[in-house]
């Protein structure tokens, strides 16, 4: 092919996008008269079948070897028009596009300046496609295995759906079982099915597999390499205890000398457990823990002559001498799905959760519900001959959600039909209770969601649309000041127990994934997703999805989608064997590189190492781009001291002629 650039310009309408604020006639009589500009047109959906058959029967007629779109973000359709490139048998990389959307026609209103703009951007677009070079992109080969990091619902789902498509799946969870928030609910809304009786036989499964290697209590440290081919280390946490030898039979709990002293975390701080315990009845796997910061042998050298627990121990699980173990393995595609923590109340305090027993939050009320809770199910306030059974109980929503002043302005999205399933096993569990529910708005977006909330208050329970602003004790009572905002009513209302619908907010220990896959957050502070609408299972790193409450706060249902939409995301890569490396990437001149290594300290993804070479018979560093690890990003170049780190597509000599081109527009 004759390498003299013959352009193509193709301009774009967008509908009335673009053409109601900039004269596409006017851009594309300019364009015709740009140097090495054959070809010009304008369509009004380029982007549609009929819009890419232009570029290709013009590609075949006129020769053109140059394509230059205006339309929308390179984000929507570039790949679009890259795949128009090599369908008409050009190098896809000869493409650039002129964003007059989203730069121009969006953020205008005058129309002659909009349209002077357009101008602007097409020659810049011209001036650099002149210079635009072939690009090829690699494939490496596929690990056909996937990393799961978090044992919730999500978690446990995502595992499943890749092992039963028969591809390795390794299921890291922190914690001694999987499980999750859900294995703390007593019933899930709208259909009040039994929380436990839904997620255990999948939990069991998980354990189970024989694709699944299941690695509970355990953390992961670190995952270098790249799509396809990650390396990971994960830390099996010592459990003091031979999961090989344990049958879970629990004598040892029983036998601790500080059976029933500790809170247990399960039961958020309102059961007890000993210091050797599994967390709760259905725990996957069932097999003991000793809890390392409150064992007394551990903690002190001896507990009394010898620990109880292994001299009851019949099989000779309990193994003091156990030390943590640091497991390597090879996977092809990882996913997230670490799951969401509940809000702190006490940032709250006017609402004395750090000063009254009798202020709960919902996770608390729903230990209390549960059949396995601390109460057996009883909802009791108080212990000996202080308890009691509350009969006027107040709710209040979004406490922690939409809210400015604890920097969460986004809604948690369950704490509205959570709120309400509580209320109504309240109703159940006391009879002739006084339950009401303070709120801002009621948000029952999902399938059956408004028909539960509509049971709800024809069971007798009050909305009362306020916010409280402050609970304070009066007597035995405690009292929540608001305004009915329906009725512009003051009100002091007494009650017995307030339940407080935190919201959900992202891990406290997000940070230490974001640092080992290098991902991003939203506003919101949960992992950021590609893209809001069209990846939302996507991150920036490729092969790394997200899944459930890691990416935001959502529902069961929705949680399971997106979990599944990650696992098949993931399959798409391991079942092909083999990923694409982008092209776009950058490269180092090692003839003038002069070896500093800031290229090294600055890239996100760790693509780029120093490297000893010999130049002019003299060993010199110099920095080397590894090609499957750089996503192209351009940190490299923008910070080179010498000029040697570049781009491919977007090099110096390719960048200075458009910025001389809209000098000379001025």
């Amino acid at each position: 092919m004759n390498n003299k650039p013959k352009i193509g310009v193709y301009v774009c309408h967008c509908g009335v996008n673009i053409a109601r604020t900039v004269d596409v006639e006017a851009v594309r009589e300019f364009a015709s008269r740009l140097p090495n500009v054959k070809v010009v047109r304008n369509y009004a959906y380029m982007c549609s079948d009929p819009g890419q058959l232009l570029i290709r029967d013009d590609v075949e007629k006129e020769g053109l070897n140059r394509i230059v779109v205006a339309s929308c973000s390179p984000r929507m359709h570039e790949n679009t028009f890259r795949k128009t490139l090599a369908a008409a048998g050009l190098n896809p990389y000869y493409l650039e596009m002129a964003n007059i959307r989203e730069q121009c026609s969006w953020v205008h209103e005058d129309r002659e300046e909009a349209t002077a703009k357009a101008k602007k951007l097409v020659y810049a677009a011209v001036a650099k496609a002149r210079l635009l070079e072939p690009l090829y992109e690699k494939e490496v080969e596929v690990e056909p295995a996937s990393l799961v990091i978090g044992g919730g619902i999500a978690g446990i789902q995502a595992a499943l759906d890749i092992a039963n498509a028969g591809f390795k799946v390794y299921l890291v969870e922190k914690t001694p079982s999987v499980g999750g928030r859900m294995s703390q609910l007593d019933k899930t809304f709208p259909t009040l099915d039994c929380s436990a009786c839904i997620l255990t036989p999948k939990m069991v499964d998980v354990a189970n597999h024989p694709n699944i290697e299941l690695l509970a209590y355990s953390q992961v440290e670190d995952i270098s390499g790249y799509v396809g081919n990650f390396d990971v280390k994960v830390r099996k946490k010592a459990r003091y205890v031979d999961v090989d030898k344990c049958t879970g039979c629990g004598i040892c709990a029983e036998e601790c000398r500080l059976k029933g002293r500790i809170p247990s975390e399960f039961d958020m701080g309102m059961g007890k457990r000993s210091a050797i315990y599994l967390p709760f009845p259905q725990a996957v796997p069932a097999k003991y823990t000793i809890d390392p910061e409150r064992c007394l042998y551990l903690t002190r050298g001896k507990c009394g002559k010898s620990p109880k627990c292994a001299d009851a121990c019949t099989a000779g699980a309990i193994n003091f001498e156990q030390q943590d173990e640091i497991v390597e393995f090879k996977v092809g595609t990882v996913i997230v799905a670490t799951g969401f923590d509940t809000f702190d109340p006490t940032r709250k305090p006017e609402y004395g959760y750090a000063d009254y027993d009798n202020v709960l939050t919902g996770l608390e009320l729903e230990r209390l519900v549960s059949a396995s809770g601390p109460t057996g199910g009883n909802i009791v306030l108080g212990e000996g001959e202080n308890a009691f059974v509350p009969k006027d109980i107040a709710f209040i929503k979004c406490v922690g959600s939409r809210d400015k002043s604890v920097g969460n302005e986004y809604c948690s999205r369950v704490c509205c039909m959570y709120t309400a399933k509580l209320a109504h096993l309240v109703e159940e569990k006391i009879p002739g209770a006084n339950v009401r529910i303070y709120y801002m708005d009621v948000r029952a977006f999902g399938k059956g969601f408004e028909e539960f909330y509509d049971r709800v208050r024809r069971e007798g329970i009050r909305y009362i649309r306020g916010n409280p602003s402050e609970i304070f004790k009066r007597g035995d009572k405690l009292v929540i000041k608001v305004e009915d905002t329906l009725a512009a009513t003051p009100l002091e209302d007494e009650v017995d127990m307030v339940v407080l619908a935190v919201g959900l907010e992202p891990r406290k220990d997000a940070r230490e994934i974001i640092d080992i896959l290098r991902l991003s957050q939203s506003a919101d502070r949960f992992y950021l997703e590609a893209h809001p609408k069209l990846a939302p299972v996507d991150t920036a790193t490729d092969g790394v999805f997200l899944a459930g409450c890691a990416q935001g706060p959502k529902d069961i249902p929705d949680t399971v989608a997106q979990a599944k939409g990650a696992a098949s995301s993931a399959l798409v890569l391991l079942s092909s064997g083999k990923v694409k490396i982008q092209a776009q990437i950058s490269f180092i001149n090692e003839n003038t590189c002069r070896g500093c290594g800031y290229c090294v300290e600055i890239c996100p993804y760790g693509a780029i190492e120093l490297v000893t070479i010999s130049r002019m018979g003299n060993p010199v560093q110099v920095g080397r781009v590894n090609e499957a690890l750089c996503k192209g990003c351009g940190a490299c170049a923008a910070a080179c001291f010498s000029g040697s780190a570049q781009q491919k597509s977007f090099m110096d000599r390719q960048i200075l002629p458009q910025i001389a081109v809209l000098g000379v527009m001025r």
